[in-house]
């Protein structure tokens, strides 16, 4: 079994690329947001861990956790943000773990997992490779006024919270070039994979 970490900039079309590999071949996926979220709902191990950091404004009358009003308080406070992650970060790196380990008793040929901070989180001792999908800066940038609806303020906000090009190229071990038809990306993709000795379904 193969254990890919997928990474890149806001806007560059993970979600696509992940999609793709989802249908075509016989791939778990794993995305570190939505395994933040679920360890965040009440009762969760990273729900108790957190409530006496977060302010009382980011709930709702039921207990959970907005996330967009979380978003914004963290954008005024980097370090609570810092704090909070220091607490789910290792929780969720325990959830993927526990996650790959199932399908490696399930005989599955491919895990993906995509996370913002791969690099960072160093989940190159995880994975057998790390493979950054890159977009022209004016490629994601239009596609975030399109799909999200972002403000040219709030594109440059979130690129520049985010590595560089130079500094994703640098602590991964693949690029794949997602700034034009996706067609192309998925030829990269599939010959990336029959590298690995991961055929697609039909194959």
């Amino acid at each position: 079994m193969k254990i890919l970490g997928i990474t890149g900039g806001v806007g560059a079309g993970k979600s696509e690329v992940l999609n793709y590999i989802e249908k075509a071949y016989d791939a778990v996926i794993i995305k570190a947001d939505n395994v933040a979220a679920k360890l965040l709902m009440p009762g969760e191990k990273a729900y108790s861990g957190v409530k006496e950091l977060l302010p009382k404004e980011v709930y709702t009358d039921d207990g959970m956790i907005d996330n967009k009003k979380m978003a914004a308080v963290f954008f005024n406070d980097k370090n609570l943000k810092e704090s909070v992650n220091s607490v789910v970060f290792p929780l969720v790196k325990e959830e993927i773990l526990s996650i790959i380990e199932v399908a490696r008793n399930n005989k599955k040929s491919l895990v993906v997992m995509e996370a913002a901070l791969l690099i960072e989180e160093h989940y190159d001792k995880i994975c057998d490779e790390l493979w950054f999908v890159y977009a022209a800066p004016a490629v994601r940038a239009e596609r975030l006024r399109d799909s999200r609806g972002y403000s040219e303020e709030r594109i440059r906000a979130v690129m520049d919270s985010q590595l560089s090009d130079e500094e994703f190229i640098k602590g991964t071990d693949v690029i794949i070039n997602n700034s034009g038809d996706f067609e192309a990306t998925k030829d990269s993709i599939d010959k990336e994979l029959l590298r690995l000795g991961v055929k697609r379904w039909e194959q």
